[in-house]
């Protein structure tokens, strides 16, 4: 590993060891249990899992949601580092990269998600960090230096969220300072193609009302096509830095007030983008570029924030937050497209250069009243963000194209939702949700031609200016059967702000922009524990009507570069969801999930004859079937520790990648993970556990994305990767 990682990993390692004998003893106040470690049961059954969903803490199997929740346990044990880590965990969730850069996150929830990386357009999915919104997909490839939990929302949200979101929401709960405890972690990871990861966090407690936690992150690894050009050595190299400082203050247990900053690095190497051949068809996977290839750059990007978070216990009935977030994003990335493919040139190479910030302001209160019968979360959101961005296209053969584009975006949203759970129907609840927003959206776009013969054509100036509100409700009727048994039925209304397209094919539409998109979602739900909790079986059954659909559609053939958006769309996405987990004995857990997605265009009316023309169009990344299946077994202790083995397989159906063009598929595949754990080796002091991980066990070869890159062109998946990982806690 590099000299400046070992020096920041051994001195936060060395003041952990250092501070522990003067700060273990003391035990202040016992800590908050984090949600992996709560209501354990002694009879070996499942344990209890909280979420926070809805705003307050909750069992999962009470939320009345399609939601998967992935505990600290589950992140560490499947190895899930980033964003595009979960979708292989999660069935009805695609994440894949976009061309430009494969920092970029494309993420879809059952079918509904954006196939594009511009800074003007706003995400589907909604991603949240400690309750702060991200706006941007850019970057969203980043690591996150210590991560306690990830809910994943199916579905809707708007009447409990700061933004709403047609495809669902990804939050992630990082791990909070915790009062009068000392405590310490550190893992190390080595593995095939260089892998190198480093995850070290400490937890300080200062005095009786104050706690610092510190984490450090940094991961490396080597891509697997040699870069035989100038340049970088690979494409496909991650280097990755994270770091996270958080403290939380309560001078009174009704108050408490937590400041988090976090900041992660990437300096990854673009990815190889193979010349594919149209499905069922699949290149070879490649081992090295073309020696054409000249000045291969990594790229740079940087995201980091702060949050501060105060909490107010009012009463014991009512709680008041304060949630105010300040993000920034720098981004550099850059691409060549399928230099040697057709001729010593490439295709046409991208660059990216863009900045952006937001700040939001977050009210809540919490509450319940009439005895709890009631239970209410009311809230008032603003949102305000600035971007710039500056990008070339730069093509074999035509003209250079030179784009700058400035974003203002403001919102502003008013929230509330009550579950009402009357005293005389035992069991039954009613929750109604209702949000207002309004969104003020502005950008401009000057864009210079540079022709071969140096000639430079300026087009005027696109400014844009629009705004849109919008209601949002939501209902859900509810039975708890019995204390193990939940059902519901619920409808809600997503909705989407409009916005702007750089690529479009004359200033006049981009100026004129386009409108919103809004999906009613219908479900019903069955959560339920069976066999004295050794088998939980959750299941949700969707219908999705989704209307003014922000169609993205390529207006020259011949150049993938140049698109148009239109409200144009109309159509229906159904599909059942299945969440299985088994514990027959103490020793063996197993589990199953499993998405059925059927979606399809019902409408698309042609901009200049009216006709429908939705024949001619593709539901994006909707695969009809995903699959998530393992088996964790822990064996008798030994005098070296306590051994276990799991086992993971994922698999998904062929999906479009093409809106408009049937020939671009990414076939069905699967992919076989395993892990091998020695846990409570008995060194003497802390809790060490040593593992051995496979990933691909069986080397698939597979896309992660196929696209037009002016030629039939795809993104591998990573082959078979392997290596070893010590874990220490204290």
């Amino acid at each position: 590993m590099s000299g400046h990682v070992f020096l920041k990993t051994a001195s936060l390692f060395a003041l952990m060891l250092s501070a522990a004998p003067a700060l273990a003893a003391p035990a202040l106040a016992a800590p908050a249990l984090a949600a992996d470690e709560q209501d354990q049961p002694s009879d070996g059954g499942l344990g209890e899992i909280v979420v926070t969903a809805q705003k307050r803490a909750e069992p999962l199997q009470k939320t009345p949601i399609s939601i998967v929740a992935l505990t600290a346990d589950d992140i560490a044990k499947k190895g899930i580092a980033d964003l595009t880590d979960l979708r292989s965990q999660v069935p009805a969730l695609q994440v894949t990269p976009h061309p430009n850069s494969a920092t970029t996150a494309r993420v879809f929830l059952r079918g509904v998600g954006n196939n594009d990386d511009q800074i003007t357009v706003d995400p589907s999915v909604a991603i949240y960090l400690d309750g702060i919104y991200v706006a941007r997909g850019q970057g969203l490839a980043a690591e996150i230096a210590e991560i306690e939990r990830i809910e994943v929302l199916r579905g809707p949200q708007g009447s409990l969220y700061g933004r709403n979101a047609t495809g669902g929401a990804i939050n992630y709960i990082a791990r909070q300072p915790r009062l009068g405890e000392f405590h310490a972690r550190q893992s190390l990871a080595y593995g095939n193609y260089d892998q190198f990861r480093s995850r070290t966090s400490v937890n300080v407690p200062v005095g009786e009302t104050l706690a610092v936690e510190l984490a450090y992150l940094h991961s490396s690894k080597d891509g697997f096509v040699r870069n035989l050009g100038t340049g970088v050595e690979r494409f496909g190299d991650q280097r990755r830095d994270a770091y996270r400082a958080a403290v939380l203050w309560q001078p009174a247990p009704s108050f408490e007030l937590r400041y988090a900053y976090d900041r992660s690095d990437i300096a990854d190497t673009p990815a190889f983008m193979v010349s594919a051949p149209y499905y069922p068809r699949m290149a070879v996977r490649p081992t090295a570029g073309s020696p054409a290839v000249r000045d291969l750059a990594a790229n740079d990007v940087t995201a980091q924030g702060h949050s501060l978070v105060a909490s107010w216990n009012a009463s014991d009935e009512v709680t008041i937050r304060s949630l105010t977030g300040y993000r920034k994003l720098a981004n550099f990335t850059n691409q060549n497209y399928l230099t040697g493919v057709a001729g010593p040139f490439p295709v046409f190479v991208t660059t990216f250069d863009q900045n952006q910030r937001q700040w939001s302001e977050e009210l809540q209160v919490v509450g319940s009243a009439l005895d709890r019968q009631l239970e209410y979360t009311l809230g008032a959101y603003f949102f305000d963000e600035k971007a710039f961005s500056y990008d070339t296209t730069v093509p074999t053969g035509r003209a250079t194209t030179l784009r700058t584009a400035t974003v203002r975006n403001r919102a502003w949203a008013l929230y509330g939702q009550m579950t009402w759970r009357p005293e005389a129907l035992a069991g039954v609840y009613l929750t109604g949700g209702l949000r207002w927003s309004r969104d003020s959206r502005k950008a401009t776009l000057d864009q210079t031609s540079v022709a071969l013969n140096g000639t430079r054509t300026v087009r005027p100036q696109g400014r844009g200016d629009n705004s849109f509100t919008d209601v949002s409700p939501s209902v859900i009727l509810g039975y708890d059967v019995n204390r193990d048994v939940n059902v519901y039925a619920k409808w809600s209304r997503g909705y989407k702000t409009g916005g702007y397209n750089l690529r479009a094919s004359t200033i006049e539409r981009f100026a004129e922009g386009y409108g919103p998109e809004r999906l009613d979602s219908f479900e019903f739900g069955l959560k339920s524990s069976w066999l004295d909790n050794r088998l939980r079986a959750n299941v949700a059954v969707f219908r999705a009507n989704y209307r003014d659909i922000q169609v993205n559609i390529q207006s020259d053939p011949e150049n993938p570069a140049v698109t148009d958006i239109f409200n144009a769309g109309e159509a229906r996405i159904q599909g059942i969801e299945l969440d299985l987990t088994a514990k027959p004995s103490r020793a063996l857990t197993v589990n199953a999930n499993y998405a059925f997605l059927d979606a399809g265009y019902r409408r698309i009316t042609d901009q200049i004859t009216g006709a429908n023309i939705a024949s001619r169009f593709n539901f994006v990344e909707a695969p009809r079937h995903t699959l998530t299946v393992g088996a964790e077994w822990t064996l008798p202790e030994t005098p070296l520790g306590v051994p276990s083995a799991s086992v993971d397989y994922y698999m998904q159906s062929r999906k479009f990648s093409s809106t408009t063009d049937a020939r671009y598929i990414v076939g069905d595949y699967g992919l076989l993970n395993a892990r091998l754990s020695l846990s409570e080796i008995p060194v003497g002091f802390g809790k060490w556990r040593l593992s051995a991980y496979a990933r691909n066990l069986t080397d698939t070869k597979y896309y992660i994305a196929n696209f037009s890159a002016g030629l039939p062109a795809a993104f591998f998946g990573e082959p078979r990767t392997y290596g070893i990982e010590l874990n220490f806690e204290y």
